[in-house]
């Protein structure tokens, strides 16, 4: 029962994706400010416009999806992105030319 709670099927990987204009003092200000509330929410950095985040479930998924959504920008694309966590371990990740290993997902200790 534990293992099925948990699996990688079940737990998500939610990744945010944005191509923000930087041309302006006003829009570098709109840049910070989104990238300080992902950091906020527990998102990390993956690639330099890429941050991505763990969730225990769907549910939890959801909840910061929607913050993405509300701390959005007025100007700039920004995609969401929620797989597997089965999905992103399939996922090829180089440093140059020399493969390395993905980010593992968090550790939770379960009290009951």
């Amino acid at each position: 029962m534990q293992n099925s709670r948990f699996n990688e099927y079940r737990t998500l990987w939610t990744m945010v994706l944005f191509d923000l204009p930087v041309l302006t003092k006003k829009d570098r200000k709109e840049y910070t400010k989104f990238r300080k509330s992902l950091l906020k929410d527990g998102f990390t950095q993956f690639q330099f416009s890429t941050y991505m985040r763990h969730s225990f479930s769907r549910e939890n998924a959801e909840v910061h999806k929607r913050r993405v959504r509300y701390a959005l920008p007025p100007k700039g694309k920004v995609g969401i992105l929620t797989i597997t966590d089965k999905q992103f371990g399939l996922m090829e990740i180089f440093d140059g030319q020399s493969a390395v290993e993905g980010e593992r997902p968090p550790q939770q200790l379960e009290m009951f």
